[in-house]
Parts: C-alpha cells; sequence; structure tokens
C-alpha cells in the first residue's frame, strides 16, 4: 500500500477524533506559535489536521489557504473553522511533497504534528520553499525523535505500530540538516516536553484492544534506561502515560 494511501485511510477515518484531541486542538507548541505572531499576509496551513493553525490565524492573516492529502480531513477542518465563524478560507486537496502552487505565493507557511507521516520530508521542505516569497517565515512543528539511536528506534518503533501510516518522527539535528540544505536559514527552535496519556493516544487511533495490549506490554516491559528517558508511568501493572519531544522551529527564506 502506498503511503499516500496509509495517510488517507488513517485519518479518513479517524478525522473527527484530531478536531477534538487536547494534543492538537491546544498544546504549549500551538500557544507559543500563537503568541510569537503578528500580522501576516498569505498564509497557508499544510496539512492542517484538525484546522486548528488556520483556525488561530484567521483572524490575523490576509488570506488564509487550507491544505491536506485527505478528503475527510478537509472536510472536517472546514466544517470546525466555519462553526468558529471563519469563511474566507481557500481550501486545496493535495500532497505536500507536490504543492499546486505558485512559487512565491505565501508569507508564512505552518506545518504542524504532520511531517513524521511524509515519507519525502525533503521534497516536502524543498516545495514549502518554493511556495514561500523572499524574507517569508516557515514555522515547523511536530514531534522529535531522541537523538540517542536505542530511544529513536523505541519510539518510532511503537509510533507506527500505533498508527501504519507513520514514517518517521526525526530527530532535532535533522529537521535543521534537512531545512537548511532547502535553502532556509533557522531563526529559532524551541523544545517542548508533551506528554502521551496512553488510552488517549491509542483510543485516537482506533486501534484493536489486542493491539493496544501489545503496545502496553512493550512499553512495560521494555529496558530501564528506555522507560527513564521516555518517562514511562505505570499503576497497578497498567500503562499511564509516556513522555516525548515536540518541537516549534521557525525558518525564514
Amino acid at each position: 500500500m502506498s503511503q499516500s494511501k496509509k495517510v488517507k485511510d488513517f485519518f479518513g477515518k479517524n478525522a473527527a477524533a484530531y478536531v477534538t484531541s487536547s494534543l492538537h486542538a491546544k498544546g504549549d507548541d500551538l500557544a507559543y506559535l500563537v503568541a510569537e505572531q503578528k500580522k501576516v499576509g498569505a498564509f497557508i496551513d499544510i496539512a492542517t489536521g484538525g484546522g486548528h493553525v488556520a483556525n488561530a490565524f484567521a483572524t490575523i492573516a490576509d488570506e488564509v489557504t487550507v491544505f491536506d492529502l485527505t478528503p475527510e480531513i478537509i472536510q472536517t477542518a472546514k466544517n470546525y473553522l466555519e462553526q468558529n465563524g471563519h469563511f474566507e478560507i481557500q481550501y486545496v486537496e493535495g500532497d505536500a511533497t507536490k504543492m499546486p502552487f505558485k512559487p512565491e505565493s505565501f508569507d508564512t507557511a505552518v506545518c504542524r504534528i504532520a511531517a513524521h507521516h511524509f515519507p519525502e520530508v525533503r521534497a516536502f521542505v524543498e516545495e514549502t520553499f518554493n511556495i514561500l516569497k523572499q524574507e517569508g517565515s516557515f514555522w515547523l512543528l511536530d514531534n522529535v525523535a531522541p537523538e540517542a539511536e536505542d530511544l529513536d528506534l523505541f519510539y518510532n518503533e511503537v509510533e507506527r505500530q500505533r498508527d501504519p501510516s507513520h514514517v518517521r518522527a526525526y530527530k532535532k539535528t535533522e529537521w535543521i540538516r534537512f531545512i537548511e540544505q532547502a535553502g532556509f536559514r533557522v531563526d529559532s527552535i524551541k523544545v517542548f516536553k508533551k506528554t502521551f496519556i496512553f488510552n488517549d493516544w491509542c483510543n485516537r487511533a482506533t486501534i484493536s484492544e489486542a493491539d493496544k495490549l501489545d503496545l502496553e506490554k512493550k512499553f512495560l516491559e521494555s529496558p530501564a534506561p528506555i522507560k527513564e528517558a521516555l518517562d514511562i508511568r505505570e499503576e497497578k501493572g497498567r500503562l499511564l502515560s509516556f513522555q516525548g519531544q515536540s518541537i516549534a522551529l521557525k525558518a525564514l527564506k
């Protein structure tokens, strides 16, 4: 199955869950992004998910474009944005590695909690560079893997086990390299702790009870250094939560 089909299948059936997910609807990274913004011109929300970034920018951008691969996500985001009174928004369906926009179309681009689903992140970053105007801003917000190889391997394995559309959560150092190689200059990077409540994390992906138990076992039986590094919390033999990281990286063209 192609990666685009995996993404469409996964998000097509789980679209509504991403509107109500607290990690997506709120989150320290989103609050930070909004606090850093002033008035912007043409804005694009790449891989919109629940539409939360577009909702935050709808009152400060001159033009808002919502872009996503999955039709159900586009419709769900549209419903959410219109419920919040935002009607003057353009909705475009497509692949983030082949965006159907003219060069230098946008002043600001944001991609939040989505790039770990992209099969070709270098192509995505290059496309983003292409559609931004000179001095335009690109914000990359995503979950990141730890720098240590064993932790990187474990984190990405459990993410893929939970969600077959997950490709890779990259390390902070990898993102900096991708972005600078595309021609951007990194302006700032902020790191956030991100607590994943196990039941919520699984339920958002609508996995079976058997798969959920397999995942729980993998966490609970992981080596002590992994448990410590990921702050794996358990109570009476059941997994409560684990700790990840996300970044908000701002790059300038």
